[in-house]
């Protein structure tokens, strides 16, 4: 089955559920990023410069920041070339509003696009899969409410 078919074809059980998955973590990940920005609204022509000094301030923020945007850049690599594979459209909207939002909102909205592109012969999840996928949702959504609080 080619692309095309994918996305006319109903999408099974599985790539529904991965979708709402993928649009809840799109969801909280603007919620908590943008619950913690709004604080540099305040004086937006220092919006960047004093959210890059925090993030810098200390060898955690300076770890997380690094890491943060490897990963950006990795998930730019891949939803470039993904989107290019796959048809998906305007990829570079979901990369610079990755940077201009939050990577972590715009990355699994491409992941929604993409699944609604996917062929459908492959394979669906298996238990293993969504057991693992849940902990580490957990385990996410508990670090995410422990840093912001």
């Amino acid at each position: 089955m080619n692309d095309r078919a994918a996305t006319t074809a109903p999408l099974p059980v599985s790539s529904r559920i991965l979708c709402g998955c993928y649009a809840a973590v799109a969801l909280a990940a603007l919620v908590a990023t943008w619950s913690q920005n709004a604080a540099y609204l305040g004086d937006p022509a220092h919006f960047l410069t004093g959210f890059v000094a925090d993030v810098s301030a200390t060898p955690a923020g300076r770890s997380f920041s690094a890491d943060l945007i490897l990963v950006y850049l990795s998930a730019s690599i891949f939803m470039v070339s993904e989107s290019r594979r796959r048809g998906i459209r305007f990829v570079w909207a979901y990369i610079v509003l990755g940077a201009l939002i939050a990577i972590s909102a715009t990355f699994p909205l491409f992941l929604l696009a993409r699944e609604l592109r996917i062929d459908r012969t492959a394979s669906p999840l298996r238990a293993f899969d969504v057991a693992g996928l849940v902990a580490v949702a957990a385990v996410s959504a508990g670090l995410t409410v422990w840093i912001l609080a």
